[in-house]
């Protein structure tokens, strides 16, 4: 069925205009046929049923029975709310208040104690169920299957009809798709301007995030409007709510669960102390919050009010006054007590006075009429289709029918309509409202597969009308490079460029990591000054610095793990300490360190913290420990890691999905300084051996994990007298035992002939041309049998390891030319020629490396 063209309202007015009175289904409609009134009427002319038999505005009765049955019942708030639901629900389908007793499972003894009470209260459903129209009275019913029930039961023996649909199909405006909310709210303040804000009207899903973006932008340009934020939008309301709950949160409490009251309290906190304890804090930014919890339970709502509004300098009188209808004003602040408010808030919408000016923001599922010359539609997805109630009281088909009916109205209002809508969101392409499966007689999934107009995002103007000019200003080239910036920007530009911009919270394990850092390199400088008991002073030491992050019952286990990591930390820089020069660097200069201070003794060493910064690869970082001219080493406090992981997750093409250039880029430019040596580059993994400190089993070489750089190429080095030697001596059995029956020129007349495969998966290596050779020559050589076959397939795997944990002159060369090549695209970007994308260089980023997730759309290629 297509959508059928609704009449307009002056046409209704027209067909109803000689009747006394004339029903429709939402207020909106009938003060628009009312406006048009060309004549004297006496009494009602154009009215709803409801605001009829009550001759009075309508009010929400589902709260004011709520209010009533706890004020007199024994009923808890939750068995009071769900009774005064079904039972209004089921009076509005069946027509009388008692009705919902005829089902069984819905009779209860709640059920009963509320029908008894809601049955003598004057609410405007028992004065519909009372009212009747008089039968000499000419009734006008627009839209009848509209009306409920209950609103049906008024009507006079005789009334006339009148469809608000005429016999022809509505040739709906194209759905213009823009690039996200923010461009789609921009759309709309390109129109609305404070002089024309009466005539235009924004309908959307109020409880999608549409609303609070058109409220904040039509705020920030002063344009008037009305039907928005209601009493729990309130900012102050949200505020005092969220104190009260804070209160009795605990003391594990966290900064940022709380950031936002201490911003409306007037008591900002850096972001870096997000993930630290409340409690714990010791700034005086909070030192009124804590007060507050503490002495909560001795207060009463009304005291905790007024403590509020005095240190906000705000007045929340209407919450005051709602407590005082509750009946919780004088009733102490206790957990079960915000719990029952916090539900009460969220289950009712309390009534708050509107401005009735300025651009009219209407709920796409209230009613259907909005008389304005101007209408935008913002969304349509969705959120935008009705849930039908899962009751036996309600005629599920009818109910459709009913909404889609109030759908195909809706979408027809005002002399323009403006459909502006997401194709997709985060990726994932954007449903449109169900209703237009009903509707439209095309096929799609998404909105791009309608009639429809895609808009770029518009240029904002002045509030003069004019064009802003950009700056003609350069941005500041990047030169180089750091590990983790590299890593990032691989995995997700956008993310990369976030990470430049906003302020993450320090995070235990960041803390934790430094002050390791720290002692370790303090260690160096001066290890007469730790002893095995002074390990214990140094263990508590970092469990003070780190407490704010923890709860209580960590600390005892963090106590032995950094206990346990210092010990190790100790013993092999006992066993292994560094020598030689240190790499030189442009700026060695040190920044603070917690132990230099602890103790009061300077650093000195100059093999640890190492500062570099290569232009000329584009590269920088900060090296924890030169070794040895050769060695460089990294203090890691995670899970260890392979050489195989390591030099998995530093490919280029495709870049892995875990991207990590640390070893790669630290030795790329220890290469420049030692062009023609073997370099290593060693992870120490200080906590890998925890558990097996506990059982006396540890073993320093557990904690190790080193890969090697080799400035040969790795056909060269695999064509080594050394590497035919590991296949006859250091390889598996059957390799071994082939080998040492065969020579080093048959082995190297095949690596001259044929070229080593590509590949880092050892079928593939097994299957190549290069793996049959070797075989035939083998068998050749030594004969045809089953472990000469089983010996060259190990000894091919043997030299894809060889391949897959180390780095040789084509890596490193090939990564040196990759930093370049990304050097040039980020500042390409930065210079304006495109937005720094989502997707990295493998396509969407892997998400849980993303540190500024709710930044960027998930899948956003823009």
């Amino acid at each position: 069925m297509p959508i059928t063209r609704a009449k307009s309202i002056d046409s209704l007015y027209e067909e109803c205009k000689d009747s006394d009175l004339v029903l429709v289904p939402d207020a909106p409609m009938a003060s628009a046929l009312n406006r048009r009134l060309d004549q004297p009427h006496f009494g009602p002319f154009a009215i709803t049923p409801r605001r009829l038999a009550a001759r009075r505005r309508e009010q929400a009765e589902d709260r004011l029975a709520f209010l009533e049955i706890i004020q007199t019942t024994d009923l808890n708030w939750k068995e009071a709310s769900y009774a005064v639901g079904n039972i209004l629900q089921c009076w509005e389908y069946q027509g009388t208040a008692d009705a919902i007793l005829d089902y069984e499972q819905f009779a209860t003894t709640a059920t009963h104690t509320a029908v008894d009470c809601i049955a003598e209260m004057d609410t405007t459903s028992n004065r519909l169920t009372e009212y009747s129209i008089e039968a000499d009275t000419s009734v006008a019913v627009v839209g009848f299957k509209q009306f409920t029930e209950l609103e049906r039961s008024i009507l006079p023996p005789d009334y006339e009809t009148v469809d608000p649909f005429t016999e022809e199909s509505f040739d709906h405006p194209p759905f213009r798709i823009l690039d996200s909310p923010a461009a789609i709210v921009d759309a709309v303040l390109d129109t609305v301007t404070p002089e024309n804000a009466d005539d235009v009207a924004v309908v959307l899903d109020a409880a999608s995030q549409y609303s609070s973006l058109i409220e904040s932008a039509l705020e920030a340009a002063e344009i008037p409007y009305y039907g928005g934020p209601g009493f729990n939008d309130d900012a102050r309301h949200r505020a005092f709510l969220q104190l009260l709950r804070s209160a009795h949160a605990g003391r594990d409490t966290r900064v940022g669960d709380v950031r936002p009251l201490l911003t409306q309290l007037g008591m900002p906190v850096d972001v870096e102390h997000d993930e630290k304890r409340l409690y714990d804090l010791d700034r005086p930014e909070v030192d009124w919050i804590l007060e507050f919890r503490d002495k909560i339970r001795s207060r009463t709502f009304e005291e905790a009010i007024g403590e509020y509004e005095a240190v906000t300098d705000a007045s929340i009188d209407a919450f005051r006054e709602e407590l005082a209808t509750l009946g919780l004003l004088d009733d102490a602040v206790t957990e079960p007590a915000v719990d029952r408010l916090e539900f009460y808030l969220q289950s009712y919408e309390v009534p708050v006075d509107r401005e009735n000016e300025g651009v009219l923001l209407a709920d796409a599922k209230s009613a259907a009429h909005v008389d304005r010359a101007v209408v935008f539609y913002l969304a349509l997805d969705e959120g935008w289709t009705h849930s039908s109630p899962r009751r036996p009281w309600v005629d599920r088909d009818q109910e459709f029918e009913r909404n889609i009916r109030q759908f195909q109205l809706l979408l027809q209002n005002g002399v323009d309509q403006y459909y502006l809508v997401q194709d997709t969101d985060g990726g994932t392409p954007v449903t449109p409202c169900l209703y237009f499966e009903e509707l439209l007689d095309e096929e799609f999934d998404r909105f791009s597969d309608l009639d429809s107009l895609r808009h770029s995002r518009a240029s904002r103007t002045t509030q003069d009308g004019f064009e802003k000019e950009p700056l003609d200003v350069s941005p500041e080239e990047v030169t180089a490079l750091s590990q983790s910036s590299l890593n990032t920007y691989v995995n997700s530009p956008r993310d990369y460029f976030f990470s430049r911009l906003v302020d993450n919270p320090d995070k235990d394990h960041f803390r934790e990591g430094n002050l390791f850092h720290d002692f370790a390199e303090f260690y160096v400088s001066h290890p007469d000054a730790i002893t095995s008991d002074t390990l214990d002073d140094v263990a508590a030491a970092i469990l003070d610095e780190v407490d704010p992050f923890l709860r209580g019952v960590d600390r005892e286990v963090r106590l032995t793990k950094y206990r346990v990591g210092l010990q190790t930390i100790v013993e092999f820089l006992n066993a292994d300490s560094p020598h030689g020069d240190a790499l030189v660097t442009p700026d060695g200069g040190r920044g603070e360190n917690f132990f230099a201070e602890y103790y009061d003794r300077p650093i000195d060493a100059s093999h640890t913290e190492r500062w570099f910064e290569n232009t000329d690869l584009g590269l920088k970082g900060k090296i924890d420990l030169v070794h040895s001219p050769t060695r460089l080493l990294d203090y890691k406090s995670g899970s260890k890691k392979s050489a195989y992981s390591i030099v998995k997750h530093s490919a280029l093409d495709p870049p892995s999905d875990k991207p990590n250039f640390q070893a790669l880029l630290y030795l790329a430019h220890q290469r420049t300084e030692h062009p023609d040596e073997e370099l290593r580059f060693t992870f120490f993994h200080f906590l890998e051996t925890l558990d097996d400190v506990v059982t006396g089993n540890d073993s320093l070489e557990d904690c190790l994990t080193t890969v090697t750089y080799y400035p040969v190429t790795f056909e060269e080095y695999i064509a080594s007298p050394d590497v035919f030697t590991e296949l006859q001596e250091d390889a598996a059995n059957d390799c071994n035992k082939t080998f040492s029956k065969s020579t080093y020129e048959i082995y190297r007349a095949v690596l001259d002939t044929y070229e080593f495969p590509d590949t880092s998966d050892s079928d593939e290596l097994i299957d190549s041309e290069f793996g049959d050779a070797l075989t035939e020559r083998l068998v050749a050589d030594v004969g045809d049998y089953k472990y000469v076959k089983k010996g060259c397939k190990q000894a091919l795997r043997h030299l894809l390891r060889i391949r897959n944990q180390n780095y040789f002159t084509g890596d490193v060369d090939a990564f040196e030319q990759f930093v370049q090549d990304r050097l040039s695209e980020l500042n390409d970007r930065r210079a304006g020629d495109e937005r720094l994308p989502v997707q990295g260089l493998g396509g969407d980023p892997n998400y849980r490396y993303v540190d500024n997730r709710d930044c960027i759309l998930e899948g956003g290629s823009r």
